[in-house]
């Protein structure tokens, strides 16, 4: 499908298609906004917690009497104040607030102090006495599913679910996928290619450590401000574990310093309740970096067996994915992300015939959740340097590998759901030439050789519910209220677009309400790339109800029928081809406020509901997200410079194209774009969260490492492809996640095209890199 190709500059003011900044630029730019370690409240006490130092074992006792006795302490919470089975868990209930019972991890949260300060609190924390019988621990996925292995949840099999996930044991959960014949159709192909290829798990290193601030009123109900993607999420996970009515805690959300999925499950929100519930006063949490990293949770380690066969033509006629993923202690977003790979696998391209399964394993390991592109990163790398692999052994030149097999024109996603809009060929032409694709790999300096790198990818928009409010105040400005956190990535900014643009007002007449459980819409939450395209439907759909109103307000005060006027630009409305017969949006407002028929107020809320799977045409098993869709595609290429001394790989230049639908704020979603690419370059070549043992050994910036500027490629090229997407508000679907899922890739395969050496296992790190080109000269040597 053709469609409009930007490559985003600052624009005027302005509604849809504008690169407005984001509303909260200047305040974050003069360090005014504030976070919840801003926050103070009257009588405030500090919290910090105590953490296991085991990685399982069983919970015999505590001895709280030092701690109780240490000056400034004024409440202690340990396992023994939550009530017996409650547990929360989006798809599995298999979590308490904090350890009870049990610990699971290092790093698991096993008490919690308030105290006068922070100092004295963490000081309380090292006088707690906890008595633990030691159990034997597992920290292999493969090792916790075989016969034998200790059990991390004796009692898994009596947990809720809230899908068929399949758990007993250590298997957390499991889901498969069938389509076509592959069994039948390996005996049809010419060529078959199978590997085994392993990623790392990934810090999610938000600028904003974890916290939360909880205060209880006379009445018995708390108000808690935390670090969220989701109010509703928060509210539903603390009443779930603390056994509480929702209508006892109102959820609020200051300013968030940026989540990628650690921030959408609860994390130290139940037991900053609990303090505040139990101390009768305000009290305020706010983790270490160190303690973020330890007992938050993380990208998930997969271990993916792929296998793909084509004919002598490059098409591909089968595939089989086997995915296996470490959970970690709790089921947390991992059955999700398990069901979202194996939907994901095949990428976009046709493919006829395909088995994908996979399992989910518990261990004694910190929870694994989502994180950007959740479950993408990891399958797209096995996918797109496997085809890569093909093409080589084809002699078949990558992007034509690609092209012929490519999702186009009618093709359904893998599983039957229809696409209606696909501008991945446009990506692909754009990326292509604006590359120069294809060069030879002898460029760079001496003992340096440069290559060039292709991956294709997709992901969703549409999933769960949403709604809106859209209010029109006595003066005819508007207030806004969708219940959709911004995290940083400028969804209030868009969604104001939306809203602007739907009323024909000037962007700074809507104001957007902060997220309330008391008072916004139910929006499930600010992840899956889902508010643009599910939040921005309410939008428009509660600002049509409105544009209703104010027609038959005007039709009334203008006497004439309500299909002869129009919406004019900056708040009026009149009658079509006559401007000068029109009554501002004040004058209808004040109208209805004072006169007739009350407020004008505007509401909307729906549910994704396309089937993610056609029975017909695939058969599953385990579907955590039946209803899930809307493909946003991206064409990635990378030059990359390999130094074949020391194995070093520099990324030269990125060209990243992405079919978005439409750019509602064409600077921020390009912003998006050269994010996650950078988030990617990291995961790709540097990050890793490493275990002594049972023990993170890198739980800080010291260790752990991310690219910073001097890392940064020459230049990221973003260009926006708009392909109109019919079900989306003002034809747009998702950007926040795409940019990241191609990266580590692309980035395989220019070193593989740069030197010859194709790696399996992330990250690509000097080392590797460097074995590979030992490896191969030692094989040319001997040949």
């Amino acid at each position: 499908m053709s469609g409009v190709v930007l490559e985003a500059t600052a624009a005027a003011a302005g509604g849809v298609g504008q690169g407005i900044p984001q509303l909260e630029a200047n305040e974050k730019l003069t360090g005014s906004a504030q976070y919840i370690a801003d926050m103070v409240r009257p009588g405030m006490l500090h919290g910090a917690i105590l953490q296991s130092h085991l990685p399982h074992a069983r919970i015999r006792g505590y001895d709280l009497s030092e701690a109780l006795a240490l000056p400034g302490v004024r409440a202690i919470v340990t396992g023994d104040d939550l009530p017996d089975a409650h547990r929360m868990g989006a798809f599995i209930k298999d979590e308490p607030a904090f350890a009870k019972g049990k610990v699971r991890y290092v790093g698991e949260i096993v008490a919690a102090v308030a105290a006068d300060t922070e100092a004295i609190a963490r000081q309380a924390t090292r006088l707690i006495r906890v008595d633990y019988e030691e159990l034997p621990a597992v920290l292999d996925p493969a090792e916790a599913l075989a016969p034998g292995a200790a059990v991390v949840h004796e009692e898994a099999s009596s947990y809720v679910k809230v899908f068929d996930a399949g758990t007993e044991g250590n298997l957390c959960s499991r889901t498969s996928f069938r389509a076509g014949d592959a069994d039948k159709a390996w005996a049809e192909c010419d060529l078959v290619v199978e590997g085994r290829y392993q990623t790392q798990a990934q810090a999610h290193l938000s600028l904003e450590p974890c916290g939360a601030l909880a205060e209880i009123d006379a009445t018995g109900r708390v108000t808690l401000w935390s670090a969220n993607q989701s109010v509703f999420r928060v509210q539903a996970s603390v009443c779930e574990s603390l056994g509480l009515p929702m209508t006892r805690l109102r959820c609020l959300t200051p300013r968030i310093g940026a989540g990628f999925g650690n921030k959408m499950e609860a994390h130290v929100q139940p037991a900053v309740v609990l303090l505040a519930m139990k101390a009768r006063k305000p009290v305020k949490l706010i983790l270490s970096r160190e303690e973020d990293f330890e007992s938050v949770r993380a990208r998930h380690p997969a271990t993916i067996r792929m296998k793909t066969g084509v004919k002598r033509d490059g098409t591909i006629v089968a595939r089989e994915t086997e995915l296996l993923l470490d959970g970690g202690a709790y089921g947390d977003d991992s059955p999700g992300v398990l069901g979202y790979a194996l939907l994901m696998n095949c990428g976009p391209y046709r493919i006829p015939n395909v088995h994908a399964h996979g399992r989910v394993a518990y261990t004694n390991k910190l929870r694994f959740g989502a994180f950007r592109g959740f479950g993408v990163p990891q399958v797209t790398f096995a996918s797109e340097t496997q085809l890569d692999e093909i093409a080589h052994q084809l002699g078949m030149d990558p992007i034509a590998l690609r092209r012929r097999n490519m999702l186009a024109g009618s093709d359904p996603w893998f599983g039957g759901q229809p696409i209606l809009s696909n501008g991945l060929a446009q990506c692909i032409d754009i990326v292509e030439k604006a590359s120069g694709w294809p060069k030879a790999s002898s460029q760079g300096l001496p003992d340096r050789k440069r290559g060039f790198g292709v991956a294709l990818t997709a992901h969703i928009s549409g999933l769960l519910a949403s709604g809106a409010i859209v209010r029109v105040l006595e003066d005819g400005t508007v207030l806004l209220n969708t219940g959709a956190v911004d995290i940083g990535q400028g969804s209030n900014t868009v969604l104001t677009q939306m809203c602007a643009e739907a009323l024909k007002l000037p962007v700074d007449r809507v104001a957007i309400a902060s997220p309330d459980t008391d008072g916004s819409p139910y929006n499930w939450g600010t992840t899956a790339s889902r508010v643009t395209y599910v939040a921005g439907r309410s939008v428009v759909g509660a600002a049509a109800e409105v544009e209703g109103k104010l027609k038959q307000h005007a039709g009334e005060m203008l006497e004439c029928a309500v299909e002869d006027l129009e919406l004019l630009p900056g708040g009026r409305v009149a009658i079509k081809g006559v401007e000068q017969r029109s009554v501002s949006f004040a004058e209808i407002s004040g109208r209805a406020h004072w006169a007739a028929g009350g407020p004008i107020i505007g509401t909307h809320s729906w549910v994704f509901d396309q089937k993610t799977v056609d029975p017909k045409r695939a058969v599953v098993e385990g579907l955590p997200f039946p209803q899930i869709g809307i493909y946003s595609f991206n064409a990635l290429v990378v030059e990359v410079e390999v130094d074949e001394v020391t194995g070093k790989v520099r990324v030269v230049n990125a060209w990243s194209a992405c079919d978005i639908g439409r750019a509602i704020n064409p600077t921020m979603a390009t912003g998006q774009i050269e994010g996650a690419f950078v988030q990617g370059m990291g995961y790709a070549l540097t990050e890793e969260m490493v275990w002594d043992g049972a023990r993170l050994a890198n739980p800080s910036l010291m260790d752990y490492k991310i690219p910073t500027f001097a890392e940064l490629p020459d230049s990221i090229h973003a260009y926006l492809v708009e392909s109109n997407e019919p079900s989306g508000p003002f034809g747009a679907k998702s950007v926040g996640e795409i940019g990241i899922n191609g990266v580590a890739a692309a980035i395989a395969n220019g070193i593989a095209q740069a030197t010859g050496v194709r790696l399996h296992q992330l990250p690509l790190s000097a080392e590797r890199v460097l074995n590979g080109l030992l490896a191969k000269d030692g094989e040319e040597g001997a040949a």
